[in-house]
């Protein structure tokens, strides 16, 4: 990161690398504490992301559980505020916390789990409006669970219009059918992540935007469109494949690319969040913030670290912040966050946000595998600096970032 104290950061962990102390800490990490710093308590949070850091799939990596061992004291209890985020959206934050609990053999409370869709909890404008939502999982009871309360899914759309959907030959309906159920005219469209039939679900979200939201009336084109709340940009992610493969963001793409082809006019996303929105990385702080009080930290948190292993995402993003809060606290008025066009900030508390150096920390087991990439950030997210996808340390795995960020620190 192009600031003064990632350029110390960046040569504090060369000179770490070139130490005896270092050893490969992707097999061994020294737990030697003293009792002074054993008594310490941290100025610093931790922000994970899950997949190509702490799994692969449902494989956890080698280093992983080892790694967070170092976070919690004898009784297992966080020492460290930690908090983790991801571009997944196809469960509960409860049930997400509970997998990493299993994974980890830590607890891992739910107030600790940032999901790609939480940011979406504070457009509340938006609470009583009738929803059309996409995506795989509990996709009703997660809207629910952030406050929206009338929600319609693409399955129920297709059943509801059965002759929409015929890309599809053998499910085809070829003869006139009467709706089984009457699906209410739709005020904005909320997409969680992938769905499973990409062209079904392609096909109608542009319905419902060509039709201002009632599919049994005519195409007019209405523009601007419907409002549409979007999470996880990411374009491709690691799961048990040798190779990365194509994400929610891959769809989103699709999804412009024919809304643009059909139109001639541009989607405009309401909200997009998930990393790199600035708003996720906010939110998160919150969380790490208020991790930090339930853990008896009771001195401000003003350094955060986020440990990905994508640099359009997880490293783009947490520096993104690191602007966005460098400008919040040289300005008197609220600083725009990309991708919340649909937020009014005023309405949000600031005052809890105490973190003013951020830092980014790449791993290579994931994503990223050392070779110079095309530009795979977010369409809404351009032009990207090149410096704002260049990591503030890179390191082999989760064990050795947090090694290194202790170091740094002095938090052995």
């Amino acid at each position: 990161m192009a600031t003064s104290r990632g350029v110390i950061i960046v040569s504090k962990c060369e000179r770490l690398k070139s130490s005896s102390v270092q050893r490969c800490a992707c097999t061994v990490l020294h737990r030697q504490y003293s009792q002074q710093s054993a008594r310490k308590t941290p100025n610093f949070g931790l922000l994970f992301d899950i997949d190509g850091v702490i799994v692969r799939g449902r494989r956890v990596l080698p280093t992983a559980r080892e790694a967070f061992n170092h976070l919690v004291d004898e009784s297992g209890n966080f020492r460290v505020p930690t908090v983790f985020v991801t571009n997944a959206g196809n469960a509960l934050r409860s049930g997400k916390a509970e997998q990493l609990s299993e994974w980890l053999g830590v607890n891992v409370h739910e107030d600790q789990v940032v999901m790609a869709h939480s940011p979406l909890k504070m457009f509340d404008q938006y609470f009583n409006k009738q929803l059309l939502i996409s995506g795989q999982g509990p996709t009703q009871e997660i809207a629910h669970n952030l406050g929206f309360v009338n929600t319609t899914t693409v399955d129920e759309l297709r059943q509801a219009y059965p002759q929409l959907d015929c890309v599809d030959h053998e499910r085809r309906k070829t003869k006139a059918v009467t709706p089984t159920s009457r699906i209410p005219k739709l005020e904005a469209v909320m997409l969680f992540g992938e769905p499973v039939r990409w062209e079904t679900s392609l096909q109608l979200i542009i319905d419902v935007l060509m039709t201002g939201g009632d599919l049994s009336s005519a195409p007019t084109a209405p523009y601007p469109h419907l409002p549409i709340l979007a999470c996880n940009m990411d374009l491709q992610w690691m799961a048990e494949a040798h190779m990365p493969r194509f994400g929610h963001g891959a769809f989103l793409l699709c999804l412009e690319a024919l809304y643009k082809k059909v139109t001639g006019n541009d989607l405009i996303y309401t909200a997009l969040v998930g990393k790199p929105s600035e708003i996720t990385y906010y939110h998160a702080e919150t969380m790490v913030q208020h991790h930090a009080r339930s853990i008896g930290i009771s001195h401000p948190i003003t350094k955060l670290y986020a440990v990905g292993d994508n640099i359009h995402t997880d490293i783009f993003g947490m520096n993104l912040y690191q602007e966005y809060v460098r400008r919040h606290r040289g300005s008197k008025k609220r600083v725009t966050m990309q991708g919340a066009r649909g937020l009014d900030l005023s309405t949000q508390d600031f005052k809890g946000l105490t973190a003013d150096q951020c830092y980014s920390v790449l791993v290579k087991t994931g994503v990223y595998n050392g070779e110079e990439l095309l530009d795979h950030s977010p369409r809404d997210f351009l032009p990207v600096e090149a410096k704002l996808q260049e990591p503030s340390l890179s390191v082999k795995c989760v064990l050795e970032a947090i090694n290194t960020i202790f170091k740094l620190e002095n938090f052995l």
